[in-house]
């Protein structure tokens, strides 16, 4: 302890230093709000106090979480507790502990603008996976060395106002009388403890969740600046992603609304076109100057001039979207046609559930089927989702056999990993369907040597890495284009999830999502575009009607070139513990009990006017919403996600 230290009864010292975590955990919300502030535009200065109230009520449970065996050691009945080397131990269990959680609410300061929300116990799942966990950590800090400098500084006010006051025992005349006392403050601790766990005292309040992070805020997205991260983590731990649900007690009116079952088409004709489908790591809508003519009032050229290209002779859907905000989201989605709702489906207790893939599917009509993914074998768990999504063969960093050309973080640069890729391609038996997961355009935002300076750096990091990765396709597709199987071949691009961009348009949680969604078939007539709404969930079941599929399968999307279904085009997401739902002109935001935000989207295009309470929450979008989640859920705890 330090001499000059002030002393004070025990108990006021404890309030002290759990008011200084609070403290603290105010100033961390504060800094995530003022580094993400452009994705939070429609808080206002009353919304922000409310924002910061609701905030106290999870510091306080998140930090009980975090600090009950420092407390519990601090309030133990015995003097032997204020002997200098226990003291000494109490401080660094302290200052440890809530430097971790500390570091966890500064972390999600910038990883919030990758995913838009905050982190869970998933991401220990998500990252178990890689072998270069010690390398991103380091780059991590290297790029984002002023949010490091923000959590020393926070660690360091810790450190030195902890030691400010330090404790005696209430002085009492019999030694009795202090044991007594201690137990009946214990006592009363424990009980202040769960009720702040549960956030109430009242008997019918239940231990609070993320979801009721929503009553402090006026739109879905806000939600993020009440919680924090250390409250996330502790409360998903071991959680339960699914729990049944009964919106609609009559399973014909549920089928009759919605049902994701794929009726096989009565004397279909089967067309065996190969099939390739290319992920590209974080390209946004935003960076295609093609799909944003209005944008930067009408200025705008974007950052992928071969792929705006492309789109000339392809047919593209402007308004496209992905369904989650992380590349594990990805695969299942594009590859399964499976929503990624709640926690990837990758690293969730039904993982091991049978699906629908692309690759099982077309492997029934003799298929070759492969992968591809530039990243160490394994990485992210996509060797073995594509395995079970019937991709017989995987080609990674292992396969291509050659370090000189790994980016020294996440694999092989994408211009000769897909040069690999076209030239596998020639070997294959035809048909043939395959995939690539490009890995190129991702922090830290670098190209290899040879092209620094080559491509536009733009006005985000990412902008001259999407040039490259653009560059790299142009290169694969002039030898693709050279090749017997490429006229009969029909190629799919997207991406796996949007990224954080510069425009305001695409600051909004609809945005967020959006993506390019690209069908290309050199060898037909296949042009156009359509404005009508689209998500990775629709390929698989385009891609097998478009092939004439003649066979029945679960997907949870639509046609997309069947003018019957695009009355009943909507797009599904999870955002801050929300369903998003995005039908006709209506954004509406589902807890998976109440509406608890919508907007006229055509009116109110910045989601900034919550209708709720203002009118009437739009039905047959509500029912339809309802639906789809009932028969994801049920049909996920049931294991029903496969007809074959």
């Amino acid at each position: 302890m330090k001499k000059n230290s002030i002393v004070l009864n025990e108990y006021i010292v404890l309030i002290y230093r759990f008011a200084l975590l609070l403290v603290l955990y105010t100033f961390c919300r504060v800094g995530f709000y003022w580094f993400n502030a452009d994705f939070f535009s429609n808080v206002t200065f009353p919304g922000f106090l409310n924002i910061m109230k609701g905030g106290l009520l999870f510091d306080v449970s998140g930090l009980i979480y975090l600090n009950s065996l420092y407390f519990l050691l601090f309030l133990l009945p015995f003097k032997f507790k204020f002997n200098h080397y226990y003291q000494s131990s109490l401080k660094w269990l302290f200052l440890i502990v809530n430097s971790v959680g500390l570091a966890a609410n500064v972390s999600d300061i910038i990883y919030y603008r990758f995913t838009l929300k905050r982190t869970t116990f998933s991401v220990f799942e998500m990252f178990s996976n890689e072998e270069n966990k010690g390398q991103l950590w380091f780059r991590f800090i290297y790029d984002y060395w002023y949010a490091v400098v923000f959590w020393l500084v926070l660690v360091f006010l810790m450190f030195q106002l902890y030691q400010l006051i330090k404790p005696k025992p209430i002085v009492f005349s019999s030694k009795w009388l202090y044991g007594i006392t201690s137990v009946i403050f214990l006592v009363l601790f424990v009980g202040l403890s769960v009720i702040g766990v549960r956030g109430g005292y009242r008997e019918s309040t239940r231990p609070i969740t993320m979801n009721n992070a929503g009553k402090f805020v006026n739109a879905p997205e806000e939600m993020a600046l009440v919680l924090n991260t250390p409250f996330c983590i502790f409360r998903t731990i071991s959680k339960v992603t699914f729990k049944p649900v009964d919106y609609f007690h009559d399973d014909a009116k549920l089928k009759q609304i919605y049902t994701p079952v794929h009726e096989p088409k009565v004397n279909a004709e089967f067309k065996d076109m190969n099939v390739v489908v290319i992920i590209l790591e974080s390209f946004s809508r935003e960076h295609f100057g093609s799909l944003n003519p209005n944008l930067n009032n009408g200025n705008y050229k974007g950052y992928t001039p071969f792929l705006d290209s492309l789109i000339n002779v392809s047919y593209s859907f402007n308004n496209a979207f992905a369904n989650g905000r992380k590349s594990i989201d990805a695969l299942p989605s594009v590859l399964a046609s499976l929503p990624a709702l709640v926690k990837p489906f990758v690293v969730s207790e039904y993982s091991l559930n049978s699906i629908n893939g692309l690759g099982k599917l077309l492997r029934e009509k003799d298929y070759h089927t492969s992968f591809f993914h530039g990243a160490q074998n394994g990485s992210m768990g996509f060797q073995s989702f594509t395995r079970m999504a019937g991709f017989d063969h995987y080609y990674g960093r292992n396969d291509y056999a050659n370090d000189t050309d790994f980016d020294g973080i996440w694999g092989i640069w994408d211009e000769p990993f897909f040069q690999f890729f076209a030239q596998k391609l020639n070997t294959f038996p035809q048909p043939f369907v395959s995939s690539i997961f490009s890995v190129s355009s991702h922090h830290p935002f670098k190209v290899p040597a040879q092209y620094e300076g080559v491509f536009p750096k733009g006005e985000i990091p990412l902008h001259q890495c999407v040039g490259y990765t653009d560059m790299a396709l142009r290169r694969f597709f002039k030898v693709a284009s050279e090749m017997p199987w490429f006229n009969r071949t029909l190629f799919v691009i997207t991406a796996d999830h949007s990224a954080s961009g510069k425009y305001i348009e695409y600051k909004t949680s609809a945005n967020a999502f959006a993506v390019p969604l690209i069908f290309y078939a050199p060898g037909s007539d296949l042009r156009g575009s359509s404005n009508a709404l689209a998500q990775q969930t629709d390929i698989m079941p385009t891609v097998l009607n478009l092939l004439g599929f003649n066979k029945g399968y679960v997907a949870f999307g639509r046609d997309l070139f069947n003018p019957e279904l695009i009355g009943k085009a909507y797009v599904l997401n999870y955002v801050n513990e929300s369903f998003q739902f995005l039908m006709n002109n209506w954004a509406i935001y589902f807890d998976g009990k109440d509406v608890i935000a919508f907007y006229d989207i055509k009116e109110d295009p910045s989601l900034s006017n919550n209708l709720k309470g203002i009118q009437a929450v739009p039905q047959a979008e509500l029912e339809l919403m309802k639906a789809v989640i009932q028969q994801y859920i049920n049909r996920m705890i049931a294991n029903e996600l496969d007809l074959l």
